[in-house]
């Protein structure tokens, strides 16, 4: 286990574009653990290598309180969206903000599971959101520039909400 250090907003890797992934090895298998980790660690619900600083399309989503369902993305591609949801949205890369994000309700993606086998996964809701928000850190897109009206603090948001 190791925690890695979550690079911020400003930090040039989080807009570049990740190398697709060819194979699993070890270093893959630990960088996904780490991940993990970190992602726990810092109370999020994605995390996507280049936050952690390596430009591989790998993502890892939980969004259960419990921890309990560990979803990870190799070389994820977006098949479909559906609908339409708008909320709040921060992200582990923009520490302490929050802003307002229109994204789709529901999305289907495809990609490669730990063991490299295909996969197709759908989600709704915030299931969705995590999703896309995740893919779009591998294409070198923070959601802060797709943000409805401007970036909150957490604190202020809350109060206003």
């Amino acid at each position: 286990m190791a925690i890695r250090n979550i690079r911020v907003m400003g930090d040039e890797i989080l807009t570049k574009k990740c190398k697709t992934v060819k194979e699993m090895t070890e270093k893959n298998r630990e960088l996904i653990q780490d991940m993990f980790d970190t992602m726990y660690e810092a109370d999020g619900v994605g995390l996507a290598a280049p936050q952690v600083g390596i430009l591989k399309r790998i993502a890892v989503v939980d969004i259960t309180e419990d921890k309990s369902c560990p979803v990870v993305l190799i070389n994820p591609e977006i098949l479909s969206t559906e609908g339409e949801q708008r909320g709040s949205e921060g992200c582990l890369s923009v520490p302490d903000k929050v802003g307002i994000v229109t994204r789709p309700n529901k999305v289907k993606v495809k990609a490669l599971d730990i063991d490299m086998n295909p996969v197709e996964i759908e989600g709704e809701e915030l299931f969705a959101r995590a999703l896309i928000h995740e893919i779009e850190h591998l294409d070198g897109q923070l959601y802060v520039d797709k943000i409805e009206g401007r970036l909150y603090d957490v604190d202020e948001f809350q109060e206003e909400d």
